[in-house]
Parts: C-alpha cells; sequence; structure tokens
C-alpha cells in the first residue's frame, strides 16, 4: 500500500471496530484493507474496473463489480453499519438518490466531497476565467469525471433536505492532517479544500402527548 491518504486515516478514526462496512468505488481494496487489518471490519466493496475488483480479490477482500448509480438499489436495508463513498459523489449521475440508497443501507455514511467553495477555486474563476484546476481537482474540464460538483454549503442543504444529520464533519488536503470542522460555518465553506462527513438519519420525533379534554377552548 502506497503512502495512507490524510482522509483514510480519518475514516480509521470514525469507523467503530468489528462494523460491517460498505466502500462504493474501493478501487484496489486499499481503504477496505486498512479497515480489516487495524479495526477488524467484515467489509465488502462495490467496484466498477474489473482490474480493481480483481485486486480486491487477490487481497481476500470480498468485492464486486456493479455502478454505484444502479446497483446500491440491490442491497438490502440497513446491511451495513457504516457506507463509505470517498472522494466519488460529484462522479454519480444522481448524487441526491445515491446519498438516499447510502443512508438505507447503512445506519452511517461516510462521504467526502472536493469543495468547489475553496479560495482556490473563486480565486482561479476570478483571475483567470476558467474552471480551475487543484491538487483536489487536478483534471481539465474536459477530461474531469466530476459531474455534479458542489460547495460545502450545497451539500449541507442537501443533507438538511433529506433529514440526515451530520454527526461528524473534517477538512482533509493532501498534504495537511485532517482538521475537524463545523461545516456550517461560512468560513469553512472557504477554507476546506475537501470535506468528509459523518452522516446519520435525524431520529423521528416522538409524537406530543394527547391532552386530556377538559371542555375548555383554550387551557
Amino acid at each position: 500500500m502506497s503512502a495512507l491518504r490524510e482522509d483514510f486515516k480519518e475514516i480509521l478514526r470514525l469507523v467503530r471496530p468489528n462494523t460491517r462496512v460498505l466502500d462504493i468505488g474501493c478501487g484496489e481494496g486499499d481503504l477496505l484493507e486498512l479497515l480489516t487489518q487495524e479495526k477488524g471490519v467484515d467489509g465488502q466493496g462495490l467496484e466498477i474496473s474489473p482490474s480493481g475488483v480483481a485486486a480486491c480479490l487477490a487481497k481476500g477482500i470480498a468485492a464486486v463489480q456493479g455502478d454505484g448509480d444502479r446497483d446500491l438499489d440491490h442491497f438490502p436495508t440497513q446491511a451495513f453499519d457504516y457506507a463509505i463513498l470517498s472522494k466519488t459523489l460529484q462522479q454519480m449521475r444522481e448524487p441526491r438518490h445515491v446519498l438516499i440508497e447510502l443512508m438505507r443501507i447503512a445506519d452511517r455514511a461516510l462521504v467526502s466531497v472536493p469543495n468547489f467553495g475553496h479560495w482556490r477555486m473563486r480565486w482561479a474563476l476570478l483571475t483567470q476565467g476558467r474552471m480551475p484546476e487543484t491538487k483536489a481537482l487536478p483534471d481539465p474540464w474536459w477530461s474531469t469525471p466530476n459531474i455534479h460538483l458542489c460547495t460545502l454549503r450545497d451539500f449541507t442543504t442537501l443533507c438538511a433536505e433529506l433529514g440526515l444529520r451530520i454527526e461528524a464533519c473534517a477538512a482533509v488536503s493532501p498534504d495537511q492532517p485532517a482538521r475537524s470542522i463545523d461545516p456550517a460555518r461560512p468560513v469553512e465553506n472557504w477554507r476546506a479544500e475537501t470535506a468528509l462527513f459523518l452522516l446519520t438519519r435525524e431520529r423521528p420525533r416522538p409524537p406530543a402527548p394527547e391532552r386530556a379534554a377538559t371542555g375548555d377552548l383554550f387551557d
């Protein structure tokens, strides 16, 4: 395995031991291998690339070939404790649906997204008038796999619309340790290059207790 990615370190910190984990877009299984060795998880991968699936199987990691846009619907409800989608949501054709499916098949989701509101993005647009190329988003506009880029504010707004609670959030970058943040703070929409979210479903509110009839319209 190559040098440990900073987002992998943060995911390793957040995932509880001996849990069931699904990694969507698992590549060659580096993250699942790490979680298995360090946390004893029962891991499974979903990967669109046949060579990626073969690499996972060679490491003893359970993986199947599939497309996160289409195949999450086939997983049973609450089959996992964690569903992980690392730097992939912006490549999905229907990111809203994918997020809904993650929260259906798992109790928690770990989702990382590059922040298009980062100051480097804004500066490049302001000074050059062109789509930015950064460490987090290195490909030119005509060859990038990213089709649904968003800012932190966009993502937190979507979570609120779907009734998801942000249990934890960290800013991550390739060359700096992860930093715990409050993604609702406007300054983080400028500062965080990539953000990793730990999401859970909002607990439904208990029904209001019935009030005894008193015959009075106003108590």
